[in-house]
């Protein structure tokens, strides 16, 4: 059973993130399978001044988490913006990411997965997906994909999740400039936790390739294969209330009733 989250011309990554909320939140166990969503500006509109935004980062902040921070396991945004690419992907693999790597373990940065696999042309599928793009001999619009997905690394007995991003696929349109899209699939998606800094980080991994290649930002669109409207593990150890995340909702529903 597909649950299909309406796309509204003006949608943007938090009125997306508010409506799969409410989708699979009225689903029995507040879960649900296959439910996809397109975002049709996924760039505007995710600052902490834009109307929403800061109750759900205060929310999660309250966790240990922030918007931030899960966005840039995506997508360090900053670092692109500080040295420009290809530049960037040095100081990520050499100064950010032994920072964050736990022993041999992956680090949690999708970001690592996109730019470093061993056997992809200079060992980076991102850049090398950029190049292709961007090459005028290259006519064919749907050869544009990044696996995250990894068995060498995630086919284990372990009772616990790993990661949940499978896998990427860009697609360039016909326009004036042509226009680039993202379609992302997750195996598992926490929509309280994870969802919008998620939405957030596959927007600014879209804006990098379209500057980069000349193109103009187009629509993103995620299938999560299964969905859960999660109760997270607070700063001090307890679990979030189901009125908790009610209270979040209905601050964030506040503030775009009076920004509409």
């Amino acid at each position: 059973m597909y649950h299909t989250v309406p796309l509204r011309p003006d949608s943007t990554c938090l009125t997306t993130w508010r409506e799969a909320v409410r989708v699979v939140d009225a689903e029995p166990g507040h879960e649900a399978h296959n439910v996809i969503m397109s975002v049709a500006d996924p760039v505007n509109g995710t600052g902490l001044a834009d109307p929403g935004i800061k109750p759900v980062d205060d929310f999660l902040r309250q966790h240990d988490k922030s918007l931030q921070s899960i966005a840039n396991t995506i997508f360090p945004a900053a670092l692109y913006r500080r040295h420009g690419a290809p530049e960037f992907f040095t100081e990520f693999h050499e100064k950010i990411l032994p920072k964050v790597r736990d022993k041999e373990k992956w680090s949690g940065y999708y970001f690592e997965r996109m730019t470093s696999w061993d056997g992809a042309p200079h060992n980076n599928p991102l850049w090398d997906l950029v190049q292709r793009m961007a090459d005028p001999a290259v006519t064919s619009r749907n050869k544009f994909e990044l696996a995250l997905f990894d068995p060498a690394r995630d086919l284990n007995r372990s009772p616990y999740g790993g990661q949940c991003l499978s896998y990427l696929s860009f697609k360039t349109m016909p326009g004036s400039p042509d226009v680039v899209n993202l379609t992302a699939m997750y195996r598992n998606h926490y929509y309280i936790e994870k969802l919008l800094g998620n939405l957030i980080g596959l927007g600014r991994l879209l804006s990098f390739v379209a500057a980069e290649t000349g193109l103009e930002v187009g629509s993103l669109t995620v299938l999560s294969s299964h969905a859960q409207i999660d109760q997270m593990r607070t700063c001090a150890g307890g679990t979030t209330r189901r009125g908790d995340i009610t209270s979040l909702l209905d601050q964030v529903d506040a503030e775009l009733a009076v920004a509409a």
